[in-house]
């Protein structure tokens, strides 16, 4: 059996079934694609999963991406989210991008931006320490 039969039936076997988005890939790009996605989504990394999916939720909120946000808040509940942290999760992708449109239409000058985010860390540090 070649190495697209074998990836077909590990999708299969980790997924019930082989979604037809994944069948409509290229042979090539689903052998190298699907290791990686069982792998950061269905297995333990460095960030645990229930984190993984809230971050990909906010990314999904941000780019306006139906199908990963139906896909990321399907997980996140999966892996023990709240409808709490949900709310929270929205919230945070909402608010990101709000500062982000704040000051790019400012054009706001990105070394003194990252020299005033380098004095803020180090005064939120000292006083950390107090």
């Amino acid at each position: 059996m070649g190495k697209y039969e074998d990836t077909l039936k590990d999708i299969e076997k980790t997924l019930g079934i082989v979604p037809g988005f994944m069948k409509a890939l290229p042979k090539d790009v689903l052998i190298q694609e699907w290791p990686l996605f069982k792998k950061y989504n269905f297995e333990e990394t460095e960030i645990p999963a229930k984190y993984r999916e809230l971050m990909g939720l906010a990314v999904a909120a941000n780019i306006k991406c139906p199908y990963c946000q139906l896909f990321h808040k399907g997980a996140a509940q999966m892996n023990g989210a709240t409808e709490e942290e949900l709310a929270e999760t929205a919230f945070l992708a909402s608010y990101t991008a709000r500062w982000s449109a704040f000051i790019h239409a400012q054009h706001y000058d990105y070394a003194t931006f990252a020299k005033e985010t380098e004095q803020i860390g180090e005064y939120l540090m000292k006083a950390a320490k107090k």
